[in-house]
């Protein structure tokens, strides 16, 4: 049987500047690995969490929610404070990208980006299959044969998902708040994202109250933009960006 190895949360040490990088619903560390990576080799230290019953098997999923995964966020923050971080930047990728906008108006940022992070609500029922879906392949890469497979996962379809109830308050309150957010923001939107409504992307840019604010469509990319095609340019934006912000050191 094949074992998958479990993708780790990561500390990348680059420098005094540091960033947050937030990964995915369903996502875990490894959506935002290569972007640290490149920032580190740049001078920049960054920290990428895991939110509880990511990056685990799904049945632990369906038993955490928004309020869990924004204490891990908050945690994540003060592990670089108390690493001697004084300013930190923070990227997301889809959920990610709503945490980060949501630190946006929390606690003091450096600067925002949000990648593909979704601003409408999705029915409950296309987050349901997501996750069903999410829960198959991770099995699959779990080596588990096929009648194994079926077997959780009839189990695993009888969990109740308060989650989804909850993610859907969590994205419609973050979008009500956007307009609170000052702190310089680039606003990255994958053009082929069949996840979100990529209005969203404008949603965002019009309603941060920032005076610097970036918007970059990247057109072959899909909604995991940092595994994509254009993830070299990406990681070259994202960087320009960073460069730009007035860091104290």
């Amino acid at each position: 049987m094949m074992k998958i190895t479990a993708p780790k949360p990561f500390t990348f040490q680059g420098g005094k500047r540091a960033v947050l990088l937030l990964h995915g619903f369903t996502g875990n560390s490894a959506d935002v690995r290569m972007l640290g990576r490149f920032l580190e080799k740049r001078g920049y230290t960054c920290h990428a969490p895991h939110y509880k019953g990511h990056g685990v098997p799904p049945e632990e999923l369906v038993h955490t929610g928004p309020e869990d995964w924004w204490q891990d966020v908050i945690n994540g923050y003060n592990f670089l404070k108390n690493l001697g971080h004084e300013e930190i930047a923070v990227g997301g990728l889809s959920l990610g990208g709503v945490f980060s906008l949501k630190l946006g108006y929390t606690v003091p940022i450096k600067g925002i980006i949000p990648m593909c992070a979704p601003m409408y609500i999705k029915s409950e029922e296309v987050m349901y299959q997501g996750i069903l879906e999410y829960a198959r392949e991770y099995k699959v890469r779990e080596g588990k044969t096929e009648e194994q497979i079926e077997l959780e996962m009839n189990e695993f379809a009888k969990t109740p998902m308060k989650t989804l109830k909850a993610l859907q308050s969590l994205i419609s309150d973050v979008r009500n708040h956007v307009d609170m957010i000052y702190a310089p923001t680039f606003v990255v939107q994958a053009r082929h994202d069949n996840m979100i409504n990529t209005d969203s992307a404008n949603i965002i840019y019009n309603e941060v109250e920032s005076v610097k604010k970036e918007i970059k469509w990247y057109e072959e990319s899909g909604h995991v933009i940092t595994l994509d095609k254009e993830r070299d340019q990406l990681h070259e934006d994202i960087y320009a960006f960073l460069e730009k912000l007035d860091w104290q050191n």
